[in-house]
């Protein structure tokens, strides 16, 4: 409660009307006038980088929020006078000061069920007036874009060239809208606020300004390059490292690589998708690589030591066990995949027994002569063995 009464005491020491330059008597009209003319000076549009004219230009937009609108300038105008008068008890805080009860001038809705009181005019005051005013920060556009490497580059990681085409401020105009050189006036149709109230039933809410866009300021000469919208696009090239063991369509995130912020605002994030070519002779399982390793009926049958490659090191050599069926896989430690704790995946390689489509006479000789002696073992009985 000691905070939000702080800042209430802050609210009603502030004279908008000398912000504007007007007497408190001044009418609507006089009002409005000063506040275009100082708005028009004080725009960070007109002046790029000057910072005291752009707390200036702040100060005057909350106070025309204020005393440029009949009911909350009637409100404001009687929380002034109650505050002038000593009506706080010369300051802020909860329970009783100066006789009478502070929750009794905010109100208390949730111990009385009731609305009314201070706590109603300084809801209507500033209830989200300020920000409406105020051109926030806005984060730059997200860009995606996609990217395709060899298989061997998404295994070790890899830095490539990315031509990336986004949304940034029009070069011509900077951002205003404006033709380079006029000046800007106070858009008529918001006032200056920036958004427009419209209603859609029993609700009402803010949109930003059909005319000019949220800016808050016009030109009567539009950019000739982005039309008065004050955008463009941006071409660019940049260097993007993609990491080791990146899969085929996975997107990376690049932070503060996508379009520039608007308002100071930081930049976007590049999304870019890794589309991974395909291997020879290499597969991928998870963090592994797989391999098929042909060998010959003999190697299977007889044993033997066989020599395979490794992606980017040395071969090693696999040691086949006699009678190894084709389809078995023996795994070769840390010779996969790179994972992101630095350790690596392994080599998965397959036994794929090859059989020969031709045979030579004496080849034919020797198979035959296996066939003989190997007769009568009976491979498929149990095909047809009953349950």
């Amino acid at each position: 409660m000691a905070a939000t009464d702080g800042m209430r005491a802050d609210w009603a020491q502030k004279d908008f009307y000398a912000v504007l330059g007007v007497s408190k008597t001044a009418d609507a009209a006089e009002i409005k006038k000063a506040y275009r003319q100082l708005a028009r000076e004080n725009h960070p549009d007109s002046n790029p980088g000057d910072e005291a004219k752009a707390e200036k230009f702040k100060a005057v937009a909350e106070a025309y929020d204020v005393v440029g609108d009949p009911e909350k300038r009637k409100k404001y105008d009687e929380m002034r006078s109650l505050y002038a008068s000593g009506g706080f008890g010369g300051g802020f805080g909860a329970g009783h000061q100066g006789g009478f009860d502070l929750n009794d001038l905010f109100g208390d809705r949730a111990g009385r069920g009731g609305s009314g009181g201070f706590g109603d005019v300084f809801s209507d005051l500033f209830g989200g007036a300020r920000q409406r005013t105020t051109q926030r920060p806005r984060k730059g556009q997200d860009v995606e874009t996609s990217a395709t490497i060899s298989f061997t580059d998404a295994i070790d990681g890899v830095t490539i060239s990315l031509r990336l085409t986004s949304d940034a401020a029009c070069g011509t105009c900077r951002g205003t809208g404006g033709k380079p050189g006029t000046k800007p006036h106070v858009c008529n149709v918001c006032d200056g606020a920036g958004t427009i109230n419209t209603s859609a039933g029993a609700f009402s809410m803010n949109e930003p300004c059909p005319a000019c866009g949220g800016r808050q300021l016009l030109y009567d000469e539009p950019c000739p390059t982005c039309g008065g919208t004050g955008r463009g696009s941006s071409a660019r090239t940049i260097q993007a490292r993609i990491p080791a063991g990146v899969k085929d369509g996975q997107k990376i995130r690049l932070k503060g690589k996508g379009g520039s912020g608007e308002n100071g605002g930081p930049a976007g994030d590049l999304f870019v998708t890794v589309k991974v070519g395909k291997h020879r002779i290499f597969g991928r399982s998870g963090d592994n690589l797989t391999l098929d390793v042909p060998v010959s009926f003999d190697e299977a049958a007889l044993g033997a030591e066989v020599k395979v490659p490794t992606l980017g090191g040395s071969p090693v050599t696999l040691k086949i066990p006699a009678g190894t069926p084709t389809g078995r896989t023996f795994r070769v430690r840390g010779k996969g995949v790179t994972r992101r704790d630095g350790t690596k995946g392994d080599l998965l390689a397959t036994v794929v027994v090859q059989v020969p489509t031709t045979l030579d006479p004496a080849a034919r000789a020797a198979v035959e002569a296996y066939r003989d002696a190997t007769a009568g073992r009976g491979l498929r009985t149990n095909l047809f063995e009953e349950e």
